[in-house]
């Protein structure tokens, strides 16, 4: 094994030398073949299968294309993703547009770019819409977004659909479901397709979404034979688990991908469903473990029970640790086969005691210069990048084949400023 870790054959040194860290680093392939396989697997003999990239995970130009180019379709939760994935050159017939709280310009956007299909979030968003439909011409198809109550074994604030979560109607509020589904099929323009749901995230328990699509199963059924709805789409969501550390197991994508399909398929025959096409929304599976972070040692200290390494970046580049306690494994990047003798904790450089990348890993004697590598922060790292003690954002550098190159570039100190009016 080298000293120095290499993704995609190239070294993190170079790396490090060429463009600076932090450095978020994506190994290319890795991306395109997690792509690849959900094609491969999410796959039914009785229904079409649709692969959504979940664009919240990673959202820039460059991920938009590599999504295109492998025929997968694309979920934006805002007029700025809507607008980098048009940017990237993606069908607009091929973006799901989510949010519990689209604006009304946001809308209008969706409408005018020609998006294929708004996830309708509440009844108030429902009305909104067909308020705005009755003022123009053209046609968008509409998802309705229901909560099943399924609670999954994950932090609070990524659990999406208990009966008090703010995402999605609840399906007991089935008058309310019926009196929207009615007023689209009034409005011009508005074409009903079905329903959408998604209970939580980094899910490892394949019970889960056997029980989401079963609850929902019934909730169609009792819908088409009281009512006559038709749902001719199930867009079961994400939320598929990855590797974090060791302590993760997460569900293998084959079983996963048959999990789902055998359940929808099974909701099908049991009930006659009218049901023809189902979906799923991967974000963080695609992109997470494909990325990684490279920061530089910077000082150390030892207190009276912890001995802290500090880095270049922490909280401004990955919020995860302090938001929700994620956990992280790490390497000292230019000292892979040096013993890990050292009981450390990682902190970052922002001005919060909660600024904690790793609260105990062990590590081999570092010393300021070194690279600390943290993996699989491919999802939610980029995004959730914030300004915070006014640090510019990081580069970001896809490698394949051997060959890096520079899809973000690093954020300088002007960049800071940019949008400010100084009035004198």
């Amino acid at each position: 094994m080298e000293d120095v870790l290499r993704i995609g054959g190239v070294g993190v040194d170079v790396l490090a030398a060429t463009y600076g860290t932090p450095l978020y680093i994506y190994d290319q392939h890795a991306i395109e073949e997690r792509m690849e396989d959900y094609r491969r697997y999410f796959h039914s003999d009785v229904l079409h299968c649709e692969v959504l990239y979940a664009s919240k995970a990673f959202c820039i130009q460059e991920m938009m294309r590599l999504a295109k180019r492998h025929d997968l379709s694309l979920d934006v939760v805002s007029g700025g993703e809507l607008y980098t994935a048009l940017a990237a050159g993606v069908d607009p017939k091929r973006i799901y547009f989510h949010g519990n709280n689209k604006s009304p310009r946001e809308i209008e956007e969706a409408l005018q770019a020609g998006v294929g299909t708004l996830i309708v979030d509440n009844v108030m968003e429902g009305e909104c819409l067909c308020a705005q439909m009755s003022q123009r011409t053209g046609e968008v198809h509409v998802l309705l977004r229901v909560n099943p109550g399924v609670t999954a074994h994950t932090h609070e604030y990524i659990v999406t659909a208990h009966d008090d979560s703010k995402f999605g109607i609840s399906i007991h509020e089935q008058e309310a479901i019926v009196r929207l589904i009615e007023r689209f099929s009034q409005t011009a323009g508005i074409v009903f397709d079905g329903f959408h749901a998604h209970i939580g995230s980094q899910i490892f328990e394949r019970e889960a979404f056997e029980t989401e699509i079963a609850i929902l199963g019934r909730f169609l059924a009792e819908l088409q034979h009281t009512y006559g709805i038709e749902a001719h789409s199930l867009d079961v969501g994400g939320g598929f688990a990855v590797r974090y550390t060791d302590a993760d197991a997460p569900i293998p994508l084959p079983q996963l991908c048959q999990t789902i399909t055998a359940a929808c398929e099974r909701q099908k025959q049991l009930h006659g469903l009218a049901l023809e096409r189902i979906l799923i929304e991967p974000g963080r599976s695609i992109v997470a473990q494909a990325g990684l972070t490279l920061y530089t040692v910077g000082f150390q200290k030892q207190t009276a029970h912890r001995h802290y390494l500090f880095v270049d970046g922490g909280m401004s580049d990955n919020i995860r640790p302090a938001l929700y306690q994620a956990a992280y494994a790490c390497d000292v990047a230019n000292r892979m086969n040096d013993p890990k003798t050292v009981r450390t904790c990682v902190a970052g450089k922002c001005c919060e005691s909660g600024d904690v990348l790793i609260e105990e890993v062990m590590l081999p004697p570092c010393q300021a210069g070194d690279l600390l590598a943290v993996y699989t922060t491919g999802a939610y790292g980029f995004s959730m990048a914030s300004h915070y003690n006014r640090l510019p954002r990081p580069a970001v550098v896809f490698i394949k084949d051997g060959q890096a190159r520079c899809v973000v570039r690093r954020e300088s100190y002007a960049d800071l400023l940019r949008g400010e009016d100084v009035e004198t």
